[in-house]
């Protein structure tokens, strides 16, 4: 798997755990990955940011993409905010978003 980063990006490696900066977008109207903002990737969810339920709601979401259980994402902050910090353990694949250098 390739590795792409840059020091000004929304994530990093650290061994095999892929630490991402998330820019949550809740009660969307579908769930997607967006495009990177900055620092942060923003990724949009259906649930409502009710007692971090969208934040839950997005680990269900992503885990998949990254060919990874949900026990294996862990919110380091942000549970019930928008900015927030993920921690992805040994990701079996990517997105294209983190394959692909940003315009």
């Amino acid at each position: 798997m390739e590795r792409i980063n840059t020091a000004d990006t929304f994530f990093r490696w650290e061994g095999d755990v892929l630490v991402v900066n998330i820019l949550g977008k809740p009660a969307a109207g579908k769930d997607a990955i967006g495009k990177p903002k900055g620092a942060q990737l923003k990724v949009s969810v259906t649930a409502a940011p009710k007692g971090g339920k969208a934040t839950d709601h997005m680990v269900r979401f992503l885990a998949p993409l990254f060919g990874v259980a949900t026990r294996d994402i862990e919110v380091v902050f942000g549970q019930e905010n928008v900015n927030k910090q993920l921690r992805i353990k040994a990701p079996k694949k990517l997105p294209a978003v983190f394959t692909t250098p940003s315009a």
